[in-house]
């Protein structure tokens, strides 16, 4: 055993019967025993010596926005420079205000709170939040506290595995939720589960938007096109280098394969679709349009449409990588950028690096995306109760 991971929790190596297939018609077993590793690499605390070893390109500083708030997942801001920031550990949703604008918050307030908390969407003065089953809808005050919650609906599908709600209001003034699935890999009894379901802004009209989606936390519109892109959390245990995680444009009405197919049509032979082979599902689903290093955790995606950022961003999308759990070497724990060209995804390049050391500690889990009001990102870790601000200014 590498002893520099020692410190780490590296539990063992374990075996799974876990078939997957090629591309010759898919047909061709190219392994029938794969491996699946257990390795969460050590937390450290982000401090400032840490954090000036990330790496981003240049122009590009990093600064703490806020900090000491527990486990801060989703963000969203509001024309005014409020800054709300949810915690699904605590059910806490927290006000942060930079009221000399100097790049960090003075304020930290927590203004409402539901058990397990997460999903957060704004639209004017109103401010809707998620919970595993349930949806609420409040009213933002001038000074940024929030009105009682109103419940809109309270039969949001059982959480299961992901049971973390994120949301957001399309330009057609409906909302999307993403529903994950409840397990691993499995055929849902539930037609909600593993989508994205679309409602009106008081929970009626309620459809499933797209399904065969795993896990979409992060997804957004392009700015230029409209069309709805997320990232996909591919299945765990097929491997240190599957299931990849799948970009996807998500279009009404389609599937995206989960748990029958995935990738360019590989199958996950555990599980058949009812009446219809695994080729027929194939042809029928939606194959991604890029793929990600497997097991890194695409959590948020934000297209860009500020304009403090070089004119080279602009419609391109950030992703933040939560980070493995099960690979021997770790991946993700960083943020990527999604370069678009005409609309289209055409490579990924990594944005900010660093969080992870070279012994194999971490001082960041990267989680929730908001552009603030003056163009910079805002960036939450969610280990550490951390908000980081990341600016662009010529010439540094």
């Amino acid at each position: 055993m590498n002893k520099k991971r020692l410190f780490a929790t590296l539990v063992t190596v374990l075996p799974f019967f876990s078939p997957t297939f090629g591309q010759d018609g898919n047909k061709e077993i190219i392994a029938k025993k794969v491996t699946g590793s257990i390795l969460r690499p050590k937390q450290l605390t982000p401090t400032p010596a840490l954090i000036s070893t990330l790496d981003l390109p240049p122009g590009f500083t990093i600064t703490t926005f806020a900090d000491k708030l527990g486990k801060s997942r989703m963000l969203a801001v509001t024309d005014n420079h409020f800054v709300y920031v949810t915690d699904r550990d605590n059910g806490t949703l927290t006000l942060l205000k930079d009221e000399n604008r100097d790049g960090q918050a003075e304020i930290a307030r927590v203004v409402a709170k539901k058990e397990k908390l997460h999903g957060i969407a704004i639209q004017g003065n109103e401010l809707y939040l998620a919970t595993v089953k349930e949806l609420y809808k409040t009213t933002i005050q001038p000074d940024g506290s929030v009105d009682s919650l109103q419940l809109i609906v309270n039969d949001l599908p059982d959480g299961g595995q992901h049971g973390n709600r994120t949301m957001r209001i399309g330009k057609d003034g409906a909302l999307y939720i993403s529903i994950g699935s409840t397990c691993n890999s499995c055929a849902e009894t539930n037609p909600e589960h593993a989508t994205l379901l679309k409602m009106s802004l008081d929970g009626s009209d309620r459809t499933v938007f797209a399904t065969g989606l795993r896990n979409t936390i992060g997804f957004d519109w392009h700015p230029e096109t409209g069309e709805l892109w997320g990232f996909d959390h591919g299945i765990d245990w097929l491997g240190e280098d599957e299931q990849k995680e799948e970009l996807n444009k998500i279009e009404a009405g389609s599937d995206y394969g989960w748990p029958y197919v995935y990738a360019d049509g590989k199958f996950d032979v555990h599980h058949s679709p009812k009446n219809m082979s695994h080729e027929a599902y194939a042809a029928k689903s939606v194959k991604p349009t890029l793929l990600y290093e497997a097991h890194s955790a695409p959590m948020a995606l934000l297209f860009y449409t500020g304009d403090q950022f070089p004119d080279e961003y602009d419609g391109d999308a950030f992703v933040t990588m939560h980070g493995s759990w099960n690979k021997a070497e770790p991946s993700g724990y960083k943020v990527v950028r999604v370069k678009y060209e005409d609309g289209k995804p055409t490579a990924f390049e990594d944005f900010i690096t660093g969080f992870l050391t070279a012994d194999n500690g971490q001082f960041g889990r990267v989680c929730g995306l908001a552009q603030y009001t003056d163009g910079s990102l805002l960036i939450t870790d969610d280990a550490n109760g951390v908000v980081y601000r990341v600016s662009y200014q010529q010439g540094e």
